[in-house]
C-alpha cells in the first residue's frame, strides 16, 4: 500500500512528547532493576531534597494527585527507601529516605547521568534548549 504524505503541519508538541516518551522508556529500563520506575524515582528525589515533606506537597512537586503520592510513598516505604516517622493515624507525614534509599538514589543518579550524556553528545541543542524548562514551563497560561 503507498504511504499517503501527511497534511498536517510539524507540531513541536507532538515532537516533544515523542522524543519525552523514548526517553522515559530509556530511564525507565535503567531504574527497574532498582525498583524503581521514573515517577518512584522523582518521588524518592523530592523525598530526599526535602525532608519531612508532606504528601500534599509531594503530589503538588510530582504533578500527582495526593491519593497517587501516597500509594507510591507505601511502595518506597514497604521497599525499605522511605520512613514514614508518623507518629500515629492523622498525623502530619514525616517522609525521608532511608540509608538503602540513599544508596538506590545513588545508583539512579549515576545512570540518569550517562542518559544525559548520551542526549547531550546525540542533540546538544535539544539538551542546552532544555536546561531549566521543568523549572519553568512556558506556553501555558496558569491563570
Amino acid at each position: 500500500m503507498k504511504r499517503v504524505p501527511s497534511e498536517r503541519p510539524f507540531s513541536p508538541v507532538i515532537s516533544l512528547l515523542t522524543v519525552a516518551s523514548v526517553w522515559d522508556a530509556h530511564l525507565g529500563a535503567q531504574l527497574k532493576d532498582l525498583g524503581l520506575t521514573t515517577r518512584k524515582y522523582g518521588l524518592l528525589a523530592h523525598i530526599r531534597s526535602t525532608p519531612g515533606i508532606s504528601f500534599s506537597e509531594l503530589a503538588r512537586r510530582s504533578q500527582v494527585t495526593v491519593q497517587s503520592a501516597h500509594t507510591a510513598v507505601q511502595s518506597l516505604v514497604a521497599d525499605g527507601l522511605v520512613a514514614d516517622a508518623t507518629a500515629h493515624a492523622g498525623a502530619a507525614s514525616d517522609l525521608r529516605v532511608t540509608d538503602r534509599g540513599g544508596d538506590v538514589l545513588r545508583a539512579a543518579e549515576q545512570r540518569l547521568a550517562a542518559l544525559d550524556a548520551g542526549l547531550a553528545s546525540g542533540a546538544p541543542e535539544l539538551a542546552a534548549a532544555l536546561k531549566g524548562l521543568h523549572e519553568e514551563p512556558f506556553g501555558l497560561d496558569h491563570g
